[in-house]
C-alpha cells in the first residue's frame, strides 16, 4: 500500500531523514519507534507532503506521491492524526468531524457520524461542546475520529497516546485494535512498546533519521539489546 524508498528530508539546510525507507501492506499495523528527535514526525510529515522529501520516492497504491501537495495526498486516501491533535477550538465536536468529512477515494466509505458515535460514545455525549472545552483524551479521540471521517485507506497516527491518562490510553488502544480487526491499515508512532507489540504486525526503529532495526513483535520483544540501545528500555 505505502512504499517509502530512500527519502532524504530537510528543514531548511538541516537534513533530518537520511535514506529513510519503510513499507505498509494492506491491513497491516506498522509502528515507527525511536527516541525523541530522531525523525519519526518528519517521516510522517514527508509522507503527507508537509515536509516534502528532496530525494527518494514515496508511492501510495503504486502511485508516485513524493511531489504531491498535502490535500492531494489526503484525497488519495491517507488520513493523518497529527502530533498535538490540532483540534479547531472554535468548532464543536460535531463540527470538527463534518468540516473535512468525505466518502473516501472509493466513494463508499463506512465512516459517518453514526459510525463515529458507536466507536466513541464519549464524543457523542460531547458533540455540542467546543473543541477547547473537552479534555486532552477526548481531543485525541476527536483527532482520530476526524481522520476516520475522511474514510482513509491508510491512517497515520503521530504520538497516539502521548500525555494521556492510563485509562484513556487503554481506550485509544482498544480503538486501534478494533480498527485493525476491520482491516484498517495503520502507521503509528508511540512510545508504549507493550501496547504496540500487542497490536502491530511489524516495527521500524529509527535513529538519527534512518531505520536501524525492523522486525515483528516477537522479534522486538526478544531483542533486549535493541530495546536498550535505541528505545531506552
Amino acid at each position: 500500500m505505502l512504499e517509502v524508498n530512500a527519502i532524504d528530508s530537510f528543514y531548511g539546510q538541516s537534513q533530518v531523514l537520511f535514506n529513510m525507507s519503510l513499507a505498509v501492506k494492506d491491513g497491516e499495523v506498522v509502528t515507527l519507534m525511536g527516541r525523541n528527535g530522531m525523525g519519526k514526525t518528519t517521516t510522517i510529515r514527508s509522507i503527507m507532503g508537509l515536509t516534502p522529501a528532496r530525494h527518494g520516492s514515496i508511492r501510495f497504491r503504486n502511485k508516485e506521491i513524493t511531489s504531491h501537495s498535502p490535500y492531494r495526498i489526503a484525497r488519495l486516501g491517507i488520513g493523518l492524526v497529527p502530533e498535538g491533535r490540532l483540534i479547531s477550538p472554535n468548532l464543536s465536536v460535531e463540527e470538527n468531524l463534518v468540516a473535512t468529512a468525505n466518502a473516501g477515494p472509493s466513494g463508499a466509505g463506512r465512516w459517518d457520524l453514526d459510525a463515529i458515535w458507536a466507536m466513541f460514545p464519549r464524543l457523542r455525549e460531547r458533540k455540542s461542546s467546543m473543541g477547547n472545552q473537552i479534555s486532552g483524551g477526548e481531543q485525541q479521540m476527536l483527532a482520530i475520529a476526524r481522520a476516520l471521517m475522511t474514510n482513509p485507506e491508510l491512517l497515520l497516527l503521530d504520538e497516539a497516546t502521548e500525555g494521556l491518562a492510563p485509562l484513556i490510553r487503554q481506550e485509544i488502544w482498544g480503538c486501534l485494535r478494533n480498527l485493525k480487526e476491520e482491516g484498517q491499515s495503520i502507521l503509528v508512532i508511540d512510545k508504549n512498546i507493550q501496547a504496540l507489540t500487542e497490536i502491530a504486525d511489524r516495527h521500524y526503529i529509527i535513529e538519527k533519521g534512518s531505520v536501524v532495526w525492523e522486525g515483528t513483535s516477537r522479534m522486538l520483544l526478544k531483542d533486549q539489546m535493541v530495546k536498550r540501545q535505541y528505545l531506552g528500555v
